[in-house]
């Protein structure tokens, strides 16, 4: 690999939080990654121990359990986790759970959920998906109706990261049916023993074996109307749209990262494989793809760290953070396909990284906003 680029954001501090999440990483969950895939899930264990060593919710501020850092905290545990190909532990989403109460949440709301995230005691979901509503959120047909001091909610949801796991799904809703973004509303929904509300599949999906993405079932589900994100309705399309950036940032992050972390496995496949007596390195065909690959990662990578500084200086534009999420994914599935095909039959075996990080890259491209709806938001900004 080239020598590694030094991210302009970076300090003392930084460059010790990343050394100590890369070490646990590699320590505590790249071990017990195999049987994670194996059983569709992480358990609630390693969340606990995460949060234990104060790597959750890192840009939560510090009275409410979090780390008291921004952004350049939460990139690094995005990228080591994508750079070790370990993507079980749904952290992306547990954080922009966080933030939808960090930013939009009441005092109250605030402190009783922010802290019990931030230990990992309750694992964050977002539901807005259904199975008639995916890019197209107005179209959602969930309902929460108000009852006296309750809304009851009717309906379901799919593709739900940490679905299975989640003790607090901040779950979209029609609060007013006849409306399309007008009547949408986040409801916090606490799942320990509530009535009506059932986890359904553990989806069967083509990568991210050990994340667990379920559907989830609303058949008269009583939410107490404290936990309405905000304390108004109507106001969840604006609150979805918030903090969209901040998502979309997320998923670059891992895409830059998962292309360094295949790149540098392949680099030590190729030193040690050999064919026709030669090291798969020497060959000129070798060289030039990996010299590609490396570029597209370091000109991903240079992009990305704009993104992260902007976004932690409160400066990042959605046309931007759409550039950075359709354009990173694209390219790291191009440069995890070129690590697949120097592997060669090892590329296509699960036992290999860069195959589970093949599969696992796919997604990139659809979640956060499919990347054809991203080159829409970009061209409305032209």
């Amino acid at each position: 690999m080239p020598t590694p680029y030094p991210s302009p954001w970076m300090n003392e501090e930084l460059g010790l939080f990343h050394e100590a999440f890369d070490r646990f990483v590699v320590e505590r969950m790249v071990p017990q990654d195999a049987a994670w895939r194996q059983q569709q899930h992480v358990g609630h264990e390693i969340w606990r121990e995460a949060g234990a060593h104060g790597f959750l919710c890192t840009d939560v501020p510090a009275e409410f359990g979090g780390g008291g850092g921004d952004f350049r905290f939460e990139a690094i545990v995005h990228d080591r986790l994508a750079h070790h190909g370990i993507s079980g532990l749904g952290v992306g989403v547990h954080s922009i759970c966080a933030q939808y109460l960090v930013r939009h949440g009441t005092e109250e709301q605030k402190r009783r959920w922010l802290p019990r995230l931030a230990s990992g005691d309750l694992v964050g979901a977002i539901a807005m998906t259904e199975p008639g509503a995916g890019s197209d959120l107005q179209s959602i047909r969930t309902h929460a109706l108000r009852a006296g001091d309750d809304y009851v909610v009717n309906g379901s949801k799919t593709f739900i990261t940490n679905g299975y796991l989640a003790g607090l799904v901040a779950l979209v809703v029609k609060t007013d049916p006849a409306q399309r973004a007008s009547g949408m509303s986040i409801l916090m929904v606490e799942t320990a023993d509530l009535p009506g509300f059932r986890v359904g599949r553990v989806l069967d999906k083509m990568g991210l074996k050990a994340q667990d993405t379920a559907e989830l079932f609303f058949d008269g589900v009583r939410v107490p109307a404290s936990q309405l994100l905000g304390g108004r309705e109507g106001q969840g399309f604006y609150q979805l749209m918030h903090d969209l950036p901040y998502e979309r940032v997320i998923i670059a992050v891992a895409g830059v990262a998962a292309m360094e972390g295949a790149l540098a496995e392949t680099c030590r496949y190729v030193k040690e494989r050999t064919a026709f007596g030669r090291s798969l390195s020497d060959f000129q065909n070798t060289k030039f793809r990996l010299a590609e690959a490396a570029t597209i990662a370091r000109v991903a990578r240079v992009f990305v760290d704009d993104c992260i500084q902007k976004l932690a200086a409160g400066e990042l534009d959605t046309a931007t953070a759409a550039m950075a999420k359709w354009w990173v994914t694209d390219m790291q599935q191009q440069v995890i396909d070129t690590c697949v095909q120097l592997h060669g039959g090892y590329g296509y075996m699960n036992e290999s990284l860069v195959c589970r990080m093949f599969a696992d890259a796919r997604v990139q491209r659809i979640y956060g906003g499919t990347n054809e709806i991203m080159k829409e938001l970009i061209a409305r900004s032209l």
